[in-house]
């Protein structure tokens, strides 16, 4: 089965205005085909524009957004769907995901999903999905959805948090995982063994975290603004490691998490 999710995409956290659209318009003139932004990243409107402005259609770009926590009952969800189409210029998006769950379950997952599921029922998005949900949460949320509703889990994977546990529990229930943040803030630049790995194969650090990823079978979209990063993050996809490198990266593992803000939930590790 072909994978659903284009692989790399390009992520859009933290980016606004010129650079946003800079990065956009280069990346979909690179040949990335996934972008993905949020509610809360403040800039799905720039998103849209930049979109809007490229010369690939809107039926080939794979569109990804996400709902925050503060509108996930079922009425401000929907409602936040709505801006969010508004700013984005566009009628549905092809990824749909709960951001984080409801801290404290304040809203019932029930109220959420079942909400989240009539959106894309509604036609306004192709697939649905969650985000930073630990495998409780995963459990839940396909008891209550069913097997096969749930694209995606999209949760924090880089070689110092390889979360193994929760990737193989998302595909057990046929969910694929994918990888925020794969570059853990830059510090894979830093590491020394992926730097003897990249050395090897003459490409560069993040080329090998992306390489693993993808050798994992995890589509991921990391950030990046200037042209010749998000060529050199397209071109780490025909990266081949072998099996020694990738248990060098295995043991890389610390659970070294960065995105862990008070409301999030008690994570597997």
């Amino acid at each position: 089965m072909s994978q659903p999710i284009p692989n790399p995409g390009l992520g859009t956290f933290r980016l606004t205005g010129d650079t946003l659209r800079h990065a956009v318009t280069t990346a979909l003139k690179l040949g990335y085909r996934h972008i993905d932004t949020a509610q809360f990243y403040g800039n799905e409107a720039e998103v849209g524009s930049a979109i809007e402005a490229s010369s690939v259609p809107r039926n080939e770009i794979f569109l990804t957004t996400k709902v925050w926590w503060d509108r996930l009952d079922p009425v401000s969800l929907k409602a936040s769907v709505e801006e969010s189409l508004s700013k984005l210029g566009t009628g549905y998006v092809d990824l749909l995901l709960i951001h984080w769950p409801s801290p404290d379950d304040e809203v019932p997952m029930r109220d959420y999903l079942t909400a989240l599921k009539e959106v894309k029922d509604a036609g306004k998005a192709r697939h649905i999905g969650v985000s930073n949900f630990t495998k409780a949460y995963i459990d839940q949320a396909v008891d209550i959805l069913g097997k096969g509703e749930i694209l995606t889990n999209q949760i924090e994977v880089h070689p110092f948090l390889q979360n193994r546990e929760l990737i193989a529990h998302c595909e057990r229930h046929g969910i694929i995982p994918t990888a925020f943040m794969p570059l853990a803030v830059g510090k894979v630049l830093e590491d020394e063994t992926l730097k003897a790995i990249a050395e090897k194969h003459g490409a560069n650090p993040a080329q090998v975290a992306i390489a693993w990823l993808n050798q994992l079978g995890i589509p991921t979209f990391p950030s990046s603004t200037k042209e010749q990063n998000l060529k050199s993050n397209l071109e780490a996809l025909k990266l081949e490691l072998s099996q020694e490198d990738m248990d060098a990266i295995a043991k890389l593992d610390r659970g070294e998490r960065v995105a862990s803000p008070d409301f999030a939930p008690k994570w597997d590790q």
